[in-house]
């Protein structure tokens, strides 16, 4: 007779916590379906899995995975698909992982009741028509309750904030944190969204004549455009949207109030009627990440839905979150010049007959030596080495090793890699050729 097995000490057929949804099958987790978490159906013995403590999301070539398909689509891939597609009739997006981001984030704001971050969309652009505007026009039509914030105090904003709380637009921004003198006049601005990216936090106010305290909540998602850069506080707590001006060849649709509102509430209201019945499931999930820290915080919101919607979703909502987190931390933190650091750039080259390169060194001196340009006295001492770098890498330039023209090697940049910038942000100053157009087929 065998003896009697010792009773364990926890019941080992307990669902897991936190619930990991099962991408295309709504309202069931990985327990209910007898399947671990994030497994894919094996039809062969399963390959070698990685340690425990390895990330194979962040660099699928350091294990012997097997590979896994995409879910099949289903209502919510299908709206989203419909609402990307949308958004790109308008608007041009820097990237197709931006696109997707954007997409998600509208998404988003039908779940509010089960984030616990709120995600801000930082909508931003070295220079005037970028597209900021317009994609604020879309995502006003498509949003939950979009509340525009244009010269509304932040009282009136906080007031407005509910369990059911609306979706905050903020156009312009760089009219109130642009300047150090705007910023400190805006400060409670910038409190109310850095507090409102998480929820119960909340400020307190004093109401009534006879000034009883009373707590107001601050939590909702809120997207935020402006011309450079935002305060750090705020870009921390974003998805970041780099936009940027388009070029020749690149067109889109202007946006009609009253031919293209209609199309975008019906396509909301779907949205809305999709989501509605997922809060609480929502609420439960804490999906697998990319990345850590607040960047989880922020983009966990976005990855909920693409594994709620399923299809090709789940995998592109991870791949925009972890190569757009990426370039942020890369990216300088200052705020940048516009688009007049590449026209006088511009205007160094022709004088120079167009040569392949110029190194550091001489193309600052050129720029310092243009009586009408402010870089001889930028900053203390002249425009350096380290400002020009931060200013051209908003536009993804960087310098490098470059053979100049007596056939010595420095550190300085190479004239094709303003040739795109140049087209977009300059295109008038000593025009440059059109890029060549790849044959079709």
């Amino acid at each position: 007779m065998q003896p009697a097995m010792p009773e364990p000490y926890s019941d080992q057929g307990t669902s897991p916590w936190p619930p990991v949804a099962v991408p295309g099958q709504l309202g069931r987790t990985a327990a209910e379906t007898g399947q671990a978490a994030g497994a894919p159906a094996l039809t062969s013995p399963p390959a070698e899995r990685c340690p425990e403590n390895e990330r194979p999301d962040l660099d699928p070539k350091r294990c012997p995975e097997t590979e896994q398909t995409d879910p099949e689509p289903t209502h919510g891939s299908e709206l989203l698909d419909e609402l990307r597609a949308q958004i790109s009739k308008f608007v041009i997006l820097p990237s197709e992982q931006a696109l997707d981001a954007v997409t998600l984030w509208v998404a988003a704001t039908h779940l509010q009741p089960a984030w616990q971050h709120a995600p801000r969309l930082a909508v931003v652009g070295p220079a005037k028509r970028c597209g900021k505007s317009r994609l604020l026009d879309v995502l006003t039509e498509t949003v939950h309750e979009p509340m525009l914030t244009i010269n509304t105090t932040p009282a009136a904003v906080f007031r407005s904030i509910t369990e059911e709380p609306p979706t905050l637009l903020v156009d312009e921004a760089d009219t109130i944190f642009g300047t150090p003198k705007q910023a400190e006049k805006n400060e409670e601005m910038r409190g109310l969204l850095n507090a409102g990216h998480q929820r119960n936090r909340y400020v307190t106010r004093v109401v009534g004549n006879d000034h009883t305290p009373h707590r107001f909540a601050t939590f909702a998602m809120a997207a935020i455009a402006g011309i450079g850069d935002l305060p750090d506080t705020i870009m921390d707590r974003s998805v970041v949207i780099r936009m940027r001006r388009r070029a020749d060849g690149e067109t889109v649709r202007p946006f009609r109030s009253r031919r293209d509102i209609p199309a975008l509430h019906g396509l909301r209201d779907r949205i809305a009627a999709w989501a509605g019945p997922l809060v609480d499931e929502a609420a439960d999930l804490e999906p697998a990440m990319p990345v850590e820290d607040r960047a989880a915080d922020t983009w966990e919101p976005l990855v909920i839905v693409a594994d709620l919607a399923a299809g090709t979703w789940p995998r592109r909502a991870r791949t925009a979150c972890e190569q757009m987190v990426v370039a942020e931390t890369a990216a300088e933190e200052d705020h940048p010049s516009g688009a007049r650091i590449l026209a006088d750039i511009r205007r160094v080259f022709a004088s120079q007959r167009e040569v392949d390169s110029l190194s550091t060194e001489e193309l600052i001196h050129h720029l310092r030596q243009d009586p009408e340009s402010p870089w001889a006295e930028w900053g203390r001492s002249g425009l350096s080495p380290r400002d020009l770098g931060s200013m051209l890498r908003q536009f993804g330039i960087k310098p490098g090793n470059v053979r100049i023209v007596d056939g010595t090697q420095r550190k300085g940049y190479m004239r094709n890699k303003f040739l795109d910038p140049w087209r977009r942000y300059c295109p008038t100053v000593h025009p440059v050729e059109a890029a060549p157009t790849l044959p079709q087929g």
